[in-house]
């Protein structure tokens, strides 16, 4: 804690301003003199006063950018609640409905209004009136600095001013009114609506979580990328599904099978192809020729409804998932035997087939295969690629590698991304916190030692970025890509979180106990105030206020499951956004807000389109939970960030004693 009512000249003796100058000298030239270090000192004081922002927690996006973009506009619900704080009961329901689609959709609203309106320039006057009612209302949280960083340059003197003038203000109706009618007469509302219509949004949020898994099954992850790349706050914890496309763009082969084999299971070639301009053709031929007489019918993609595509085009993608997948194993085995610390030799499973009857021994019991066609592999040598596979696999790697845009985005995962966040007393992850039946803390044997708990997560992280960074050294840190792959699928990995994948017997194997992929104990302790406090103390927060927040594992409402695990310590908000979940969840998925009055816990319905959305002005929210209320307002002071101004205010007032003491000159 700071101390108070002591003048800055008696808080900092000359010992310890000498102490510091050389890193004082260096904010001199930001702050020159007393009268520039008073204002900030005066400036971040106020802005220790204002209420906390709003943060907006999303996860497991799985590349469905329609629900995830009206998500984002609507701020699950936080633009809807400013619009019935400022209008109550003075405006009809429908009214409001439309206000917020247009400030959700804009562009499309207006176009579809212009058409209906008789009179669009009365409508325009009482849109903006009420749209900078809005704005005025959603600013009023942020000091004038933030928000006139935020404003759009085209309108921001004009929209500067009329926030903070009003039309019943002394003097100044005609002024207000005066430039509404400007902005109409010269042909500029339609502009000006989308300019502020967007500044309600950006606004309404002031922190952006994303925890985990934005890559694979839902069509467009790369149009997610780039409007999270576009996005004025953001942090990512990263997922398993966000791994295989860092470990693709680090050109680790077995991670570009997994994505290829996953993309070619939902039929999202596409993403791979026209999202990211990397050709298939290399595997599209190998697996035509190979699979010339093999129909693949077990590798026939799940076609969702909707789906055009022709049997010629199904049946080549059944046989490049076929092909990819035999890769895949063999590629995965190459990396398990270089790493016996992984336990993973159960996962090899090539050796283990008899070819000649067409059966698989697992645990000393015999299971035929569905499928005896293996055309590449080796029995003698199973984990061996052809010739002709591993120059499919050079081709493929130098494509992910080289390209841009997955670089770009790749690059933006590690600049926003990392294992795990902890912020304003929130734990912030993907997976799991690995642990055992008891509880205690599970690991992986890294440079032989074990590492568990926070110490693994860092680990990962560094090993992670290590990986990436050195991808096109001369010598490429094999210890570290080897380990980005673990984090994939290994059964410690935090983000993973099974025993193993069981990839091969889904796809072989009838009997469904060779199916099972075991679960962390994590995700039935995870019901246990004990066990969440004691992974809130490992990651030093405070374990009786503090929570832990996960994606990952889908919620079953259909079945009764509840979010919300022990007793609100740990939040789970996998919903199912993603359309191939929402069969099982039964809605389209949770997010949570958390602003200056609390925690509030969002569920979302079935989202239908986006047209669907601006012309019958429907949202998506279908239950709000209230799940913590603050016992007194939070103010910018209670957060992380306010920890960092009060060293900046310190720093400052070294910076004026200097000064005063004459340490340092005045550079006037």
């Amino acid at each position: 804690m700071r101390q108070k009512n002591i003048s800055v000249d008696k808080k900092f003796t000359s010992r310890q301003i000498v102490k510091e100058i050389k890193y004082l000298n260096l904010l001199a030239r930001q702050f020159p003199t007393i009268q520039t270090a008073s204002s900030e000192i005066i400036n971040l004081e106020a802005i220790l006063n204002l209420p906390k922002g709003t943060e907006h927690f999303l996860s497991d996006i799985h590349g469905e950018y329609e629900i995830f973009s009206h998500v984002l506009r609507n701020g699950s619900g936080v633009v809807r609640q400013k619009i019935e704080d400022v209008f109550k009961n003075t405006l009809r329901k429908y009214v409001k409905d439309e206000l917020a689609t247009l400030i959700y959709y804009p562009e499309q609203k207006l176009a579809l209004i212009e058409k209906r309106e008789s009179n669009i320039e009365e409508w325009y006057s009482v849109t903006l009136q009420r749209l900078i009612d809005v704005t005025r209302a959603t600013a009023s949280k942020y000091s004038r600095s933030k928000v006139r960083k935020a404003l759009p340059p085209d309108f921001a003197y004009i929209i500067e001013e009329l926030l903070h003038e009003t039309p019943t203000a002394l003097n100044k109706e005609k002024y207000f009114s005066g430039i509404i009618q400007t902005i109409i007469r010269i042909d500029r509302a339609k502009e000006f609506i989308v300019a502020i219509c967007n500044l309600i949004q950006t606004l309404s949020v002031d922190r952006l979580h994303i925890v985990g898994d934005i890559f694979d099954r839902g069509p467009y992850p790369e149009k997610v990328m780039d409007k999270l790349m576009g996005y004025h706050a953001v942090d990512i914890q990263w997922g398993n599904h966000d791994i295989i496309w860092m470990g693709a763009a680090t050109g680790i082969k077995a991670l570009i099978a997994n994505l290829i084999r996953i993309s070619a299971r939902y039929m999202n070639l596409n993403t791979i192809e026209d999202g990211y301009g990397i050709s298939l053709t290399p595997l599209a031929t190998f697996a035509m020729e190979t699979y010339k007489e093999d129909e693949c019918q077990l590798f026939r993609p799940k076609i969702s409804s909707g789906t055009d595509a022709s049997l010629k085009e199904i049946t080549m993608i059944s046989k490049m998932q076929k092909a990819i997948a035999v890769i895949q194993f063999k590629l995965e085995a190459e990396i398990i035997q270089r790493n016996p610390q992984f336990e993973m030799d159960d996962r090899n499973l090539l050796h283990l087939i008899d070819f000649k009857k067409g059966i698989i021994t697992l645990n000393g019991k015999q299971y035929e295969l569905l499928d005896k066609h293996f055309p590449t592999i080796d029995p003698e040598d199973p984990y061996r690629l052809t010739r002709e596979e591993h120059e499919v696999m050079e081709r493929l790697q130098t494509s992910f590698k080289n390209s841009e845009r997955l670089k770009n985005h790749v690059k933006f995962l590690y600049a926003k991304g990392s294992m795990y966040l902890r912020y304003n007393n929130n734990l912030l992850l993907h997976g799991c916190v690995p642990v055992n039946a008891e509880g205690k803390f599970g690991g992986v044997k890294i440079n032989g030692k074990k590492m568990t708990g926070k110490a693994l997560f860092d680990q990962f992280d560094v090993l992670a970025r290590k990986a990436y960074f050195t991808r096109n050294d001369k010598k490429p840190d094999l210890h570290a890509r080897d380990h980005l792959w673990y984090l994939w699928c290994g059964p410690q990995s935090p983000l993973f979180g099974k025993k193993k994948m069981a990839t091969f017997e889904r796809y072989f194997i009838t009997e469904k106990e060779t199916h099972q992929e075991e679960k962390n104990a994590y995700f039935t302790l995870n019901n246990d105030e004990a066990v969440c406090e004691n992974i809130l103390k490992e990651f030093e927060l405070d374990a009786k206020t503090a929570h832990i927040i996960n994606g990952h594992v889908p919620v079953k409402v259909k079945k009764g499951e509840s979010p919300i695990k022990a007793n609100g310590k740990l939040l789970v908000i996998d919903g199912g956004m993603s359309k191939a979940y929402q069969k099982v969840t039964g809605i389209s998925g949770y997010t949570l807000i958390y602003n200056s009055y609390g925690l509030i816990l969002v569920a979302h319905e079935a989202f239908e389109s986006r047209q669907k959305a601006i012309e019958k002005e429907s949202d998506i929210l279908s239950n709000i939970t209230y799940l913590e209320q603050n016992p007194k307002r939070k103010t910018v002071a209670d957060t992380d960030n306010g920890i960092v101004i009060r060293n900046q205010i310190t720093d400052l007032e070294m910076l004026l004693a200097a000064y005063r003491k004459g340490l340092i000159k005045e550079k006037r």
